[in-house]
């Protein structure tokens, strides 16, 4: 408070700025769900390596398909979710300049 107020006082420049703070919800519930992305990739290679461990060869194909298809599933959510980003940010922008 000091440096802005001996700041104003003696006529310096300074920038007030504004938080959104819908889009700063947005961004942290964003950077929670990559998180949680980030830990299904890790959890995705400890699977695959205890199905080759202790199944047989058929059933652990059996099992990789199946996570194979989820795992499409997730990918298609990803890019949704991308795009729904560029959406809000596009509005975001929108609101700013208005």
């Amino acid at each position: 408070k000091a440096v802005f107020l001996k700041a104003h006082f003696f006529g310096q420049k300074f920038k007030v700025l504004k938080v959104d703070k819908m889009m700063l919800e947005y961004c942290t519930k964003l950077s929670d769900f990559h998180a949680q992305f980030r830990g299904i990739g890790t959890n995705y290679n400890q699977v695959v390596k205890e199905l080759r461990c202790h199944f047989s060869e058929k059933k652990a194909m059996a099992l990789l398909y199946k996570l194979e298809k989820q795992t499409i599933d997730l990918v298609k959510l990803s890019r949704e979710i991308v795009e729904l980003s560029k959406e809000m940010y596009a509005k975001w922008e929108q609101s700013k300049q208005g």
